[in-house]
């Protein structure tokens, strides 16, 4: 329970548990916190939702649980008592003590129906006490239908009643008289009206026979519509400083709810609500669309933070992976880091060649240095780890004194280095991958150490290897093609032999057998002689 998801979700009703379904296909990690307590327990079934008509409520929500859970959601029965806010979430604790920490909150906790104080309706309620007509109108069409007045919000549901029924009566209650234009449009509608108080509720074999009046007279009825009081069940956020608001139409204290945008964003960044809790006037399938549209905010803005969390990382790999200390620890970690063969490309390109002095940029564990040595090539061996160098010489050492001497090992930082102009009959830099400005300063510069005469040996990943399942550092601005360098390079006075996408066989990170390419520039220059 002390885990860390994206989205906590307080609240297992439509909203909560569609928000759920979105986010866990988002792949994100959800957790749905339910009390148990859902509004619509009391009705037998669920209208006009698409597809679900006339469900009865637990199957609904029983369905949609499973639904969760298939995509890899997580379920909780509990009651959430408190959040807190930190810097990087909340903590959300339960009444039995459990804690779970979120990246985003959602609260889909719903309302509470507070309804007039008249005996009997609360036993009844979602059964034959009714309050929506979308809901329960075609299931007592053309019934006795009486409209208990208590505020003036009755006349409209009065003549919005009379849709599904021409048998509707008018119960005064607590209300005003009614005014001459209201009088009128009661009668031309043929709605009853009666002016005596409702005492309470008339019951026969679990079902709804009328309404006593307070002088005793029992006005017969199928159903009893009232106008509650929808109070959100929003107390969880006050400690957030989120408090409810009163939701008023037509004259009408319809109830509070929190306020929130379209997408259910309130003004505590991280705390979105959806449902009933954010629209007293929501349906179930409203509900359900405002639960999977504050899951699309909620993954935008994690989608967001996700996005500048990495641009944080990638800039923060740029600027030390180079570094000394970063070769170090990679080296460290490994007895070996590279295959110990020496690169194809220097191989095809300079076998048979005579040899000469060869700078060998970046050369690892030595495996280009030696084979070098071993073709007669004298070599300037750089590197900026140690341990890559010690290595190095170690597999010269086993290659026999002869090939050992040839090489020298220079533990330079080559950014910072500058290699002797015109000194190398061979310059290869095999794989120096560097960001934009600092690869054309250290290209310039290796081009400049390349004797008249020479060959500038560049190889390097092709771009296009970012399209394969090779798994290629995740660097484009690091990678290069053999056209970019020379254009970048200029090189004015040289004769450009190859400057090609390579396509060389590999193996990926999965075994299977995939195609890459290495950007080769192979350059000459002049002799000036």
């Amino acid at each position: 329970m002390e885990a860390k998801y994206d989205v906590v979700i307080i609240g297992g009703g439509a909203a909560g548990l569609s928000a759920a379904l979105g986010l866990a296909r988002a792949r994100r990690s959800v957790l749905v916190i339910d009390a148990g307590q859902p509004r619509n327990a009391p009705a037998d079934h669920v209208h006009n939702y698409l597809g679900r008509e006339a469900t009865p409520p637990a199957d609904l929500l029983a369905a949609g649980r499973e639904e969760v859970t298939g995509y890899g959601g997580h379920l909780v029965a509990g009651q959430a008592e408190a959040v807190t806010r930190h810097d990087d979430g909340f903590d959300v604790t339960l009444a039995d003590g459990r804690r779970v920490l979120a990246r985003r909150l959602l609260v889909t906790t719903g309302l509470v129906d507070e309804l007039p104080d008249l005996a009997g309706l609360r036993e009844r309620w979602g059964r034959d006490v009714l309050h929506c007509p979308y809901c329960h109108g075609w299931e007592v069409r053309d019934k006795r239908i009486g409209i208990l007045g208590t505020a003036p919000v009755a006349l409209h549901l009065a003549q919005l009643w009379r849709q599904w029924s021409p048998q509707v009566m008018l119960l005064r209650h607590g209300m005003a008289p009614l005014d001459a234009e209201q009088a009128e449009q009661l009668a031309a509608r043929e709605i009853v009206v009666i002016d005596e108080p409702a005492a309470g509720l008339e019951i026969s074999g679990d079902r709804l026979t009328g309404v006593r009046l307070s002088t005793g007279e029992v006005v017969a009825l199928d159903a009893l519509v009232v106008a509650p009081l929808f109070t959100a069940r929003g107390g969880l956020l006050e400690s957030l400083g989120l408090k409810t608001v009163q939701v008023e139409g037509n004259g009408h204290l319809y109830g509070t709810q929190i306020p929130a945008d379209p997408s259910g964003a309130t003004d505590v960044p991280g705390v979105w609500v959806a449902g009933n809790v954010a629209d007293v006037r929501a349906t179930v399938i409203a509900a359900a669309a405002a639960g999977l549209n504050a899951a699309a905010a909620i993954n935008a803005d994690l989608v967001a933070a996700d996005t500048r969390e990495a641009v944080d990382s990638y800039r923060e790999r740029i600027s030390t992976m180079f570094t000394e200390q970063a070769w170090e620890q990679r080296y460290s970690a490994k007895p070996m880091v590279w295959s110990g063969r020496p690169n194809p490309q220097l191989v095809a390109e300079v076998s048979g060649r005579k040899p000469g002095r060869a700078l060998d940029v970046g050369c690892g564990e030595g495996a280009d240095a030696v084979w070098l040595a071993e073709n007669g090539w004298q070599v300037t061996a750089v590197d900026i780890s140690r341990t890559a160098l010690q290595r190095a010489a170690e597999h010269a050492t086993a290659a026999g004194a002869d090939v050992a001497q040839r090489i020298e090992w220079l533990h330079a930082d080559l950014r910072d280095h500058l290699p002797a102009p015109g000194a190398y009959d061979l310059v290869s830099a095999q794989f120096m991958h560097v960001p934009g400005e600092v690869r054309r300063d250290l290209y310039a510069r290796l081009a400049a150490a390349v004797a008249p005469g020479g060959t500038l040996l560049v190889v390097g990943h092709h771009p296009s290897d970012l399209r394969t399942s090779a798994h290629r550092m995740h660097f484009p601005d690091m990678m290069f093609t053999a056209e970019q360098l020379v254009a970048e390079l200029g090189l004015a006075g040289w004769q450009i032999a190859v400057a090609q996408a390579r396509p060389r066989a590999a193996v990926d990170h999965d075994g299977n057998a995939v195609t890459i390419h290495d950007a080769v520039l192979v350059a000459r220059r002049h002799d000036q002689t």
